[in-house]
């Protein structure tokens, strides 16, 4: 899974690295929620850690590659170059990489708090564990309400982190009393950092309409 490339913003908050490590465990909940054991829960949480932690290495190896593949273009500007308009496309193209390798580099500078405050912080694991819980025991009621607010759509055709990002915040507004305005907020945000180039707009449209409907 690899994240979106944005500038780091700064310190977040023990319940939006939960919610980051509950949307990472929702991907490897077993199809049958019965199945789910509370044994198996903080193994879950371990597992999403362990996917940051390679998350890591695997942006800055990104991040390398970019500045190496701009200091080749910049070297082949001044050397290969055959006119004054090759020489620049070369170089707009260094600058590109470079840009690219500056946005993973930002990305990645998150996650390392992220990592700690998820083995160190407790109320980090223990929220993280009441929303994989909740968005598992009643996963039939989240999609039933997000599938009403869809529109010529369907849940099971939805991509799965927008999925889960939808179940996360469905399940913080009905059943782990957030308040709506808050919860479509945090899944915009995670949307930005998971989900496709257009995903925040599509999670911030679904979820106001259940915020609506709820309100009928």
């Amino acid at each position: 899974m690899e994240a979106q490339k944005s500038p780091h913003k700064g310190s977040r908050k023990p319940r939006q690295i939960a919610r980051e490590l509950a949307l990472l465990s929702l991907s490897q909940l077993p199809t049958n929620p019965n199945k789910l054991t509370e044994v198996q829960l903080p193994k879950l949480l371990l597992a999403a850690v362990r996917t940051l932690t390679s998350e890591v290495q695997d942006t800055l190896d990104n991040a390398a590659g970019q500045l190496q593949r701009g200091n080749d273009r910049l070297l082949s500007s001044q050397t290969r170059a055959s006119d004054l308009n090759n020489s620049r496309t070369m170089v707009r193209e260094a600058i590109e990489h470079t840009q690219t390798a500056i946005n993973q580099l930002g990305a990645a500078v998150d996650f390392p708090e992220l990592i700690q405050l998820a083995n160190q912080d407790r109320e980090v694991a223990r929220y993280a564990i009441e929303i994989v819980k909740t968005a598992n025991n009643e996963r039939k009621h989240l999609d039933r309400v997000i599938s009403e607010a869809l529109v010529d759509w369907q849940v099971n055709r939805l991509a799965q982190i927008d999925r889960d990002i939808l179940r996360i915040a469905v399940a913080e507004m009905m059943f782990l009393e957030l308040e709506n305005r808050i919860a479509i907020n945090e899944a915009v945000e995670l949307a930005k950092r998971y989900s496709g180039e257009d995903g925040h707009r599509f999670i911030n449209g679904v979820l106001r309409r259940v915020t609506e409907q709820q309100k009928k």
